[in-house]
């Protein structure tokens, strides 16, 4: 646990899975005073699950390592990790953890533990986008962290004199192309809807719907493929 420190803390966390669902680790990284360098962490392997159970297991694992009674800023890069603790869950409890739709919430047993870890203690969430060249360097340190958990499915971290987590291959180079010019993209929804990449698959809705988690998307809104149908980006549970 970590102990006597009673002012504001600067924490991140993240989850990854090799394949969503595939291989997946957490990992959580606190800073060292008010400078954003890594002071504790840890991280630990979760077997097969998808990115978002290694979201919400990661906040679950940080709650728990930092006292209660410290004030807490979390940096992370997972909007449904941050939207499901904070947006949605209010009337998740409210519907008898029932979405919208009238369907049982995902992941809810983790989402009550963040629940019940989040109960009578100061916590602000700030997002931070992923894999930058100057992106925040503890969301950069988690990931790095979880997506080795994820590999080779052992636990690291500080209390164990583990290394610093080896560079993510998801983060381009400062060295490579131009600041400001990224690679020239062609065919516009179509080239987004054919990428590699999952969170490149997005197109723009021609109808309304709703998500799987239960609020709507309007015509012109931009919508992810996920494991139940089409939603919101931030909704995706799984790689299609």
């Amino acid at each position: 646990m970590i102990e006597d420190m009673r002012e504001r803390v600067v924490a991140a966390c993240d989850g990854a899975s090799k394949g969503n669902p595939g291989p997946a680790g957490w990992a959580w990284v606190v800073s060292d005073g008010d400078e954003p360098v890594p002071a504790r962490w840890a991280a630990g392997p979760l077997g097969r699950a998808t990115n978002n159970v290694a979201e919400l297991t990661a906040l679950e694992q940080l709650l728990a390592a930092v006292e209660p009674d410290v004030p807490l800023e979390i940096r992370m890069d997972s909007q449904y990790a941050m939207k499901a603790v904070t947006t949605w869950l209010p009337g998740w409890k409210r519907n008898g953890w029932k979405t919208a739709a009238g369907k049982p919430v995902a992941n809810q047993d983790l989402v009550v533990r963040i629940d019940e870890l989040l109960g009578g203690r100061s916590v602000e969430f700030r997002y931070v986008p992923a894999h930058q060249v100057d992106g925040d360097p503890l969301n950069d340190f988690a990931d790095r962290a979880a997506s080795q958990a994820a590999s080779v499915q052992e636990p690291a971290g500080s209390a164990l004199g583990s290394p610093e987590p080896p560079p993510s291959p998801d983060t381009p180079k400062a060295s490579g192309a131009p600041r400001g010019k990224a690679p020239r993209r062609t065919g516009g929804t179509a080239s987004a809807r054919s990428g590699g990449g999952a969170s490149a698959r997005t197109i723009k809705a021609k109808f309304p719907g709703r998500c799987q988690c239960g609020r709507p998307y309007a015509a012109g809104e931009k919508i992810a493929k996920n494991a139940q149908g089409w939603g919101h980006p931030e909704c995706r549970t799984a790689e299609v």
